[in-house]
């Protein structure tokens, strides 16, 4: 999309796989390099449960001023696919908001971090998927996945979903990363990387509360 600021697109190779961590610590990188970061989340679910939102752990970890609504155009209470949350609510989310939302949070920024919802082919309105919204935004994207058992299946069809609509992928974060790897982590590692054809970055299990303790993630190449 023109007008969007350098950057990345973070998508998962499903749910509760550090998606929202992997995409905090990107905007956390480029701002404590100076840059001014903005961050966008097409929607929210799951308010309902307790603890800090997905687009509150962006905002404090890119220093970002947005409101929730220029971060997260659609919030929902229940933790559903985005569609369905909506439906319940009696809205449908409007692809036009969502891109218009992006570029209204990436005006003035040296970088926008855009954060997906679920997995790259999760609906966030019927015929409108998040793989689509990747397109439209035009970011190379970051794939976050599981270290371990059943990673390499669910990161290497994240990777053929991507390309095949065009999109560049510039890296897979595997997250949590234990301090000792077992046998297997590692190989799956090495794996994802060969058959992926992509590089394979880990990032350990990092405090929340604290992002001045974060691990760099550079993955993204600005003015």
């Amino acid at each position: 999309m023109d007008g969007l600021p350098a950057g990345a697109f973070v998508t998962g190779t499903d749910t509760e796989v550090g998606k929202t961590v992997v995409a905090a610590a990107i905007a956390r990188t480029l701002a404590a390099e100076g840059r001014r970061v903005a961050v966008f989340k097409p929607a929210v679910t799951g308010l309902e449960e307790e603890g800090e939102a997905d687009h509150e752990l962006l905002r404090r970890a890119s220093g970002s001023r947005q409101s929730d609504a220029e971060i997260a155009p659609y919030r929902y209470e229940p933790p559903a696919s985005p569609h369905l949350a909506a439906a319940l609510a009696g809205e449908r989310i409007d692809p036009e908001v969502l891109r218009e939302t992006a570029r209204a949070a990436g005006e003035g920024a040296e970088a926008l971090v855009c954060e997906g919802v679920g997995g790259i082919l999760v609906p966030l309105a019927p015929d409108y998927l998040v793989r689509d919204l990747a397109v439209d935004l035009g970011q190379p994207l970051v794939v976050a996945a599981r270290p371990g058992l059943g990673t390499i299946n669910h990161t290497l069809l994240t990777l053929e979903s991507a390309r095949a609509a065009g999109l560049e992928v510039r890296a897979v974060v595997l997250t949590p990363w234990p301090a000792e790897p077992t046998e297997l982590e590692s190989s799956n590692r090495e794996t994802i990387e060969a058959l992926g054809r992509v590089p394979v970055l880990t990032l350990p299990l990092l405090d929340l509360a604290a992002p001045e303790t974060w691990s760099p993630l550079r993955v993204c190449s600005t003015p």
